[in-house]
């Protein structure tokens, strides 16, 4: 697929989505997602995973080529690409971008020969390989301005713990019962934490962890199977991705405490919205019919409510394609999902 632009309105004007155990309330939206732009890492057959967007617009990500071997990479806001991010020390062909900040520092995670997985920092060139003290096992997985970071470790027991990096101060948490907990995204200004956990029945559900430390869970819109959220701006805007029963995977936004709306892209029946900046940039992908995944990027445009909204969905014709991974138990594991 050649880079296009193409101008999609996503209609905001259908259902409300409340969080579990709450009451939704009508209230009148004027926000609405458009893609502006659709792009694959340059090489036949990639398939193209963006992860997080900066205020530049500059896009760091995952590429997959035909041979499955995985790959980092910045779209930068020009339009043109880095060569393949590939960590000194990966030696099984696996290298993952995952955050990236204003000043351009992208943090991501390579795999080793023993199965386990390790941070890295890359700032002008050079890498910085990071692993929290103790663990067999660290995915750096966001990081802001500040260059405070989060992720996941896994300390030995196989049971994945969440962290966030302040100023060098390390905490971790869990979501009580759980077998696994990750953190996607820290913001500059309120501090918010957003991921997703798995539950002990394998499903796998969002969460947001407030400047007080509190853990707010599950983070489900109302028909989910399964809901991974991963990024979010200084406003407090969320982005992610959830499945219904159907198979079909939506993009998500949210607006915490209570605000859900989905976003398809249209003729696919996978779409996941990965990072957003401040200005309301997003970053994400959907799949097409033969199974090959592309980024685009998209803008929200007007201003989402902030109380019980409604969802902004596609105004698309049913689809055949096919989605990429579609069962919630492919998306965890100990492999934190993209």
């Amino acid at each position: 697929m050649k880079p296009k632009q193409i101008l999609i309105s996503i209609l905001a004007v259908l259902f409300v989505f409340p969080l579990m155990g709450t009451f939704a309330q009508q209230a009148s939206s004027s926000g609405s997602i458009e893609v502006i732009t659709t792009f694959d890492y340059p090489g036949a057959g990639n398939s193209t995973l963006p992860q997080k967007i900066n205020e530049r617009g500059d896009v760091v990500g995952v590429f997959i080529d035909s041979n499955g071997v995985t790959r980092g990479f910045v779209r930068f806001s020009n339009g043109s690409f880095s060569a393949p991010i590939v960590d000194p020390n990966d030696t099984v062909g696996f290298t993952e971008g995952r955050g990236i900040n204003n000043s351009g520092t992208v943090c991501g995670d390579y795999a080793s020969p023993d199965g386990n997985q390790h941070g890295f920092f890359l700032s002008g060139g050079t890498f910085t390989e990071y692993d929290v003290p103790g663990a067999v096992s660290t995915d750096v997985l966001g990081i802001n301005d500040a260059g405070d970071f989060t992720g996941g470790f896994d300390p030995g027991s196989g049971i994945f713990q969440a962290f966030v990096s302040r100023g060098g101060t390390i905490t971790s948490f869990s979501v009580p019962g759980a077998p696994l907990t990750l953190a996607y995204e820290i913001n500059n200004s309120k501090q918010l934490v957003v991921g997703y956990f798995i539950d002990s029945s394998g499903i796998l559900h969002g969460y947001y962890r407030d400047t007080n430390g509190a853990l707010h869970f599950p983070i489900d819109p109302s028909g989910s199977v399964g809901t991974v959220l991963f990024g979010l701006n200084d406003r407090n805007w969320v982005v992610g991705r959830y499945a219904d029963s159907s198979g079909v995977t939506h993009g998500l936004f949210f607006v915490p405490p209570n605000n859900f709306f989905t976003f398809d892209y249209p003729g696919s029946t996978f779409t996941s919205l990965n990072g957003i900046s401040d200005q309301g940039n997003i970053c994400g992908r959907f799949v097409d019919a033969s199974g090959i995944a592309h980024g685009f990027i998209a803008r929200v445009t007007g201003t989402p409510p902030t109380k019980a909204g409604t969802e902004m969905k596609a105004n698309v014709s049913p689809s055949l394609a096919i989605p990429l991974n579609p069962s919630p138990s492919a998306w965890g594991g100990a492999m934190p999902t993209r």
